[in-house]
């Protein structure tokens, strides 16, 4: 099966095209036709790139004023005669969608219906700047594609099964009850394509098997994942809790922020904003929020590039040491994510000093593997380190297929 796989934002469309099937699933032989993706939508110099492979990649610039637009040339590039990787639209037989939040209504993905679209509409108030642009992708790929399923897949279902002594906050209950206010955490469809290809890598099942996975990237978030359930997750309400991220805060004091707006004279918006785009790696070092960056700069001797390293580092640290604590011990961590699959140099240093929880990893095996999946920890150490490159989109096409199949419980 064909399956187009979307990630709408507010002036972009993601995409990618995944042919697989149960078949494929089960034998990790999953093909990735093409990837691509529309940006500046709303504008007369929007672009879209596509990528097929073993081909040049195409690039091309035109007026595309909204989603729908941009999602019917994203067909006439998939079928395109001579650049195509499909005769026609019509043989693309499915369409999955990434949306960012499914409340506590959504603990797996579904099909979309129009009582879902309904009940991630209830959900915008949670993720104002994620599900009204999901949700308008949707409709624009509706309209497009009619006839085929839809399905949703959301980044917070794999953490609903979080335990309530992990979800809630020290607040009085009736904010809960009130305005649903939890930890909600984010990067699930992450999370969870990391633990079930951990599998093969461990040769044991995930009913066996505690995992520290690392999300690390400009955004970043940890996950506690007992016998291949979530229990706790380093994001919470939304995404800005937890580890420093590339222009978040990652945890704070509250009291810090009515500090700041007082001192400051900030508006809501403008606190919101500078939680959210100006701290973080680039709030700390001044000068950028990318890894490689930083860490050139840093043996340049830039120092503030060294401290928000260091900070870095020692967060995802923290968690790890935190989360073996609420396993009650850790089988295997794994690093995904943008600089977790591309940055030795940040996987060790955010597992120094671990040697006593029998965490160690081995500098030649670590050095060597960059972009790819292998194992980084020392040979006879107690708990296995592996990187494991993320495919958010092969997980979202796999749950389209399984539930156009009736398979996915």
């Amino acid at each position: 099966m064909k399956i187009l796989v979307l990630n709408c934002g507010s002036s972009s469309v993601k995409y990618q095209l995944i042919e697989t099937t149960l078949a494929r699933i089960e034998a990790n032989d999953d093909l990735a036709l093409a990837r691509g993706a529309v940006e500046r939508i709303g504008t007369g110099s929007a672009v879209h790139t596509c990528e097929v492979p073993g081909r040049e990649k195409v690039r091309r610039i035109s007026e595309i004023l909204e989603h729908r637009e941009a999602i019917a040339d994203i067909l006439r590039v998939l079928a395109d005669p001579t650049a195509g990787v499909v005769k026609r639209p019509e043989d693309i037989e499915a369409v999955g969608h990434r949306v960012v939040h499914g409340g506590e209504i959504f603990a797996r993905s579904v099909l979309i219906t129009p009582e879902v679209v309904r009940h991630i509409e209830d959900c915008c108030d949670l993720a104002p700047l994620h599900n009204p642009h999901n949700l308008s992708g949707y409709r624009a790929a509706r309209e497009v594609l009619p006839d085929l399923p839809h399905a949703a897949v959301f980044d917070t279902a794999f953490h609903q099964s979080l335990p309530p002594h992990a979800y809630l906050y020290g607040l009085p209950h009736v904010l809960y009850s009130r305005h649903h206010i939890r930890r909600y955490g984010f990067h699930g469809t992450s999370h969870r394509y990391l633990t079930w290809r951990s599998q093969a890598l461990l040769g044991r099942k995930r009913e066996e098997t505690r995992l520290i996975t690392c999300h690390l990237g400009n955004g970043a978030s940890v996950c506690a994942v007992d016998r291949g359930k979530s229990v706790d997750t380093s994001m919470g309400f939304t995404p800005l809790e937890g580890l420093l991220m590339g222009t978040r805060t990652g945890d704070l004091d509250p009291s810090i922020v009515f500090h700041v707006m007082h001192k400051e004279d900030l508006t809501e918006h403008q606190a919101t904003t500078l939680l959210n785009k100006h701290s973080g790696l680039y709030g700390v070092s001044g000068i950028s929020n990318d890894m490689a960056q930083l860490l050139a700069e840093e043996a340049k001797g830039h120092e503030r590039a060294g401290v928000a390293i260091e900070m870095f580092c020692y967060r995802v640290r923290k968690y790890v040491a935190a989360y073996a604590a609420a396993l009650g011990g850790v089988d295997a961590v794994i690093f995904a994510g943008g600089i977790g699959e591309n940055a030795p140099a940040i996987r060790a240093r955010s597992l120094a000093h671990l040697e006593f929880m029998g965490i160690r990893v081995d500098p030649e095996r670590n050095a060597a593997v960059v972009g790819r999946e292998g194992e980084i920890g020392a040979a006879r150490a107690a708990v296995r380190v592996l990187v494991i490159p993320t495919n958010e989109e092969l997980l979202i096409a796999r749950d389209t297929l399984r539930l156009v199949e009736g398979v996915l419980h």
